[in-house]
């Protein structure tokens, strides 16, 4: 075995750096071969990936070299949590991954597609693996976006036995892509107690036709999202500021979302400078029934959670119609009254769903009721 190392941080990490190169070729019972590892001071979860990615081209196996699962990184998270922001990392660029939790989007998604070039999906496959068993996101939901069905299907190999709490299907065009993914989530998954959660990403003509079988497939689908890049490139058409083109689209995924009982997620706002721009886009979104929304810089983050939290005076308006519906229940009345107008269901329902809202992302008191009584 020749072994060499050229490391920026060789005189305070080489030797353990070393160490865990020579027990990845030990482990896969490599020899003799020439090694060379050029290291500019990356994570250890960083080099076992690259290593692993190197000598799975060179030997065939089905053998994992997984680093130990660090503590915290299983927990489980519920279907109609807060899913405002979503913050998309190349699944293959490991220092955005490295502290991306302490931006506090409502999820991280490690992306295996459009974000990393095609020779690069294999070691981007072991780098995401990696980062779900090793890095700390914090309480955002860990999502990996896996590549179109059928090839996304590998993708779910190395995802979902690491806790991974939800898969992003994109290109998703009829409801057999989402019922190949769940088939292959049962065959992989040890701790059925500890729920994968699909959001199928709509990003073409064809996907809005279908888009109610595909929110409707599975149990497990918590949010139909949208594409608008691949979506307007399918039409022929460019993506807009104000979106005319795409306005019937958002309307199906909005509508059809909220016949299938699940979220309806809008498309990144792709020029991260014009936060102004950003801030109008959230607005339109949200008046249009979209809870949530992707990005692709931290930045974007704070006005997202701003446009979609709800606003004081809804607050207000919600904890209204909660306390008379309690009153009512109380009394055995099935009419709801606040002063001289009757409140239908479906309004106390919302109310309900903006208190859920308010109180998951800290904009009010888990005591409120009884500040609201004395």
């Amino acid at each position: 075995m020749e072994f060499s190392l050229q490391s920026k941080v060789d005189a305070l990490y080489g030797n353990s750096i070393r160490k865990l190169c020579l027990d990845i070729l030990q482990y896969y019972n490599i020899r003799h071969a020439k090694v060379f590892v050029e290291d500019s001071g990356a994570l250890d979860f960083v080099i076992a990936a690259r290593m692993e990615a190197a000598i799975r081209q060179l030997i065939k196996t089905s053998d994992e070299y997984l680093l130990p699962m660090q503590p915290g990184q299983i927990h489980v998270t519920e279907k109609d949590r807060s899913r405002r922001s979503r913050l998309y990392l190349p699944g293959n660029t490991p220092k955005l991954m490295i502290n991306a939790g302490i931006h506090s989007a409502d999820g991280i998604i490690l992306d295996l597609e459009d974000s990393v070039a095609p020779d690069r999906k294999h070691e981007a496959r072991f780098l995401v693996r990696n980062a779900l068993r090793s890095l700390d996101f914090y309480s955002a939901e860990k999502m990996v976006r896996i590549n179109q069905v059928p090839e996304g299907l590998n993708d779910l190999n190395f995802v979902i036995p690491h806790a991974v709490n939800l898969i992003l299907v994109p290109k998703c065009e009829t409801a057999d892509d989402i019922i190949h993914v769940n088939e292959r989530i049962n065959q992989l998954q040890d701790k059925p107690e500890r729920p994968v959660f699909l959001m199928p990403i709509i990003e073409s003509s064809k996907g809005v036709i279908h888009a109610y079988t595909i929110a409707s497939a599975a149990e497990n689908i918590v949010a139909l999202a949208i594409g608008l890049e691949d979506y307007t490139a399918d039409l022929g058409v460019s993506r807009t500021e104000d979106g005319t083109e795409s306005l019937y689209a958002r309307n199906v995924i909005v509508n059809v979302a909220a016949a299938a009982g699940i979220q309806a997620i809008d498309s990144v706002y792709s020029d991260i400078s014009d936060l102004e721009g950003l801030r109008l886009n959230v607005a339109r979104s949200k008046a249009m029934g979209f809870v949530g929304m992707g990005c692709i810089h931290p930045r974007q983050i704070k006005i997202i959670h701003e446009g979609f939290n709800p606003k004081t005076a809804e607050i207000e308006r919600s904890k209204e119609i909660v306390i008379a519906f309690e009153e009512a229940k109380r009394k055995g009345s099935g009419v709801i009254v606040i002063g001289s107008k009757m409140v239908d269901m479906p309004v106390v329902k919302r109310a309900f769903h903006t208190i859920k809202t308010a109180l998951e992302n800290g904009l009010l008191n888990e005591n409120w009721k009884e500040e609201i009584h004395g």
